[in-house]
This record gives C-alpha cells, structure tokens and sequence, in this order.
C-alpha cells in the first residue's frame, strides 16, 4: 500500500512538473506574440509540399505539408527523434537576410534549423498551450547563408509556420 501511496504521489508531482513547464493561455509567452499569431491564422498561407525550396523567407506565415518521418527525407537528422504515428518535413531558404527572427509554429513540433551544416540553437524559446493558432515560439540568429528548417513530431499532417524579423 505504501508503494501505490508513493507511486501516486510521484506521478502527481511529475503532473504539476509538466503543467508548470507548459503554461497555458495567450498571455503565458515570454514576449508578445499578436503578430506571429496573426500570421499563423491568416488565410493567405501559402501551401508548400516538404522538400521545397524558397528564394528568400517568406513574407508571410506558411503551411508547410508533412509526412511520415520515413518519407520526408530530411536533409539531417533531426536533434530529437520523432515518434512513432508522428509527421516530418522540411523546407529550404536560399537566401535569407541575417538577423534576429522569429520562428512560429501553429501547434507542437520539434524544429531544427540548419544553416551551413551546423544546427542552430535558439537563442530564446516560448510556448504555451490552449493558445489558439500558435503553440510555440523560437528566437533564432540568422545569417545570409542557405538554411534548411525542418520539422519533426508533428502529430498533424501538415503545420503553419512563421518566420518574421524579431521585434
């Protein structure tokens, strides 16, 4: 009986753990998000399959199509490994402009973004559930150098995407 009565409470404060690392609610991100959000729900998106490449970061949010992670083919492997049931994809960039930006997702995914071979690390991450049209948002330090973002674990087919200079 002791071993159930600590068993419940450990899986009880590994849930409080995990809710406290997840915040919910439009007012939970680290920095306001009303212009990436506004892009990730504008009907404009455009709708690109994985694997394509773009001329330069797009001006507005995209819906990126993904699939199994056995046929996306990413260009590396990702940082983390999906799960299983889960979807993967990529897009290319050739020629960004170097700066501070933002990287937005509509709903939960890893992201790698790799630019002259090297993964990039964030350089401030924020994200909260319960937020409609964005769930997680990344600050990245981008170069004029070619870059590929791929996404991995995503537990939809497809995934809209903002990339925008950082305010």
């Amino acid at each position: 009986m002791r071993v159930l009565t600590l068993l419940a409470a450990l899986s009880l404060s590994a849930t409080s753990a995990l809710a406290a690392e997840e915040p919910s609610g439009c007012d939970k991100f680290k920095w306001p998000i009303e212009r990436e959000r506004a892009a990730l729900t504008a009907p404009d998106r455009a709708k690109l399959a994985s694997g394509s490449e773009q001329a330069a970061l797009p001006s507005s949010a995209i819906t990126l199509g993904l699939v199994a992670p056995s046929e996306a083919k990413l260009p590396s492997p990702p940082e983390r490994a999906p799960k299983d049931g889960t979807f993967a994809g990529f897009t290319g960039i050739k020629a960004p402009k170097a700066g501070l930006y933002t990287i937005s997702l509509s709903s939960g995914a890893w992201v790698d973004v790799v630019q002259d071979g090297h993964f990039l690390k964030p350089v401030a991450f924020s994200g909260a559930t319960d937020c409609d049209g964005i769930r997680k948002t990344m600050k990245y330090e981008l170069s004029d150098k070619p870059l590929v973002l791929q996404v991995s674990g995503a537990r939809d087919n497809s995934l809209s995407i903002a990339i925008l200079p950082a305010q």
